[in-house]
């Protein structure tokens, strides 16, 4: 499924892209998290592409479920989709580019394949990474598409992510303490596990409130090129949790 998953998360990402262009309005949700049309209209596209291609797989995306609609997960044998229209809206409302389009597959607690496209990078063009569980990981970008693995941590030190709109400097300080850190780069979005993917980065600690699929879709794309995504207390990040939720985690690479 790989191949329509890519083509509807470049179909919602055009969809984000031509409301980016205009002076769209921002209005908050319940839990004061942003909203535009830009994350309801991809959603709308992802579902209905989602339905099309595998009718009896649930969907849980962040737009329906925050207004109520909760699938019955069981009636998908352990299978489900995570779907993520727009992760980083506070970096859509900013305009830096920094937001991504994700679809993830989980089955049975594990992020098995996933999608992430930032529309706004490379000039407009989109930078697209996915992975597969067992196949690999790729990056679609400026350059062409080519296969994606995470590094080994470099002699000058760990290159260590940090959220650009949701740091706990206190915490990611008290954390590193002690470890080799050649340096500390902010992104945003679901960014911040593919460039860890893609070898461009080493560890990415996680302190703040994050959904499922906030990550679902960047988890699946750095599992297959070699990393993991763990809780604090060392467990993999398990999926289909109770509000969905996640702990506070952890997502490296080789190291």
């Amino acid at each position: 499924m790989l191949a329509p998953l890519e083509a509807l998360a470049r179909e919602a990402g055009r969809v984000v892209m031509a409301i980016y262009a205009t002076p769209f309005a921002v209005h908050g949700k319940a839990d004061d998290s942003p909203v535009t049309l830009a994350d309801q209209q991809a959603e709308a596209v992802i579902v209905q592409g989602l339905r099309a291609l595998a009718p009896a797989i649930p969907i849980v995306a962040e737009e329906a479920v925050a207004a109520g609609d909760v699938p019955d997960l069981a009636a998908g044998g352990g299978r489900f989709w995570l779907v993520d229209p727009l992760d980083g809206t506070r970096e859509f409302v900013a305009r830096n580019g920094e937001f991504t389009v994700n679809i993830a597959l989980i089955e049975q607690g594990r992020p098995v394949l996933g999608v992430v496209l930032a529309p706004a990078l490379d000039a407009g063009r989109g930078r697209l990474w996915s992975g597969v569980q067992g196949q690999g990981a790729w990056v679609d970008d400026a350059q062409g598409r080519r296969a994606i693995g995470c590094r080994g941590v470099p002699g000058a030190g760990l290159s260590v992510l940090g959220s650009r709109s949701h740091g706990d400097a206190a915490a990611l300080q008290a954390f590193l303490a002690g470890r080799p850190v050649a340096e500390v780069v902010e992104a945003g979005s679901s960014l911040k596990l593919c460039l860890i993917a893609e070898g461009r980065a080493d560890l990415y600690p996680r302190f703040g409130r994050t959904m499922e699929w906030d990550i679902a879709a960047g988890h699946a794309v750095l599992a297959a090129a070699g990393g993991r995504v763990c809780t604090l207390d060392g467990p993999a990040l398990a999926y289909g949790k109770p509000g969905f939720e996640n702990p506070h985690f952890v997502a490296q690479g080789l190291g």
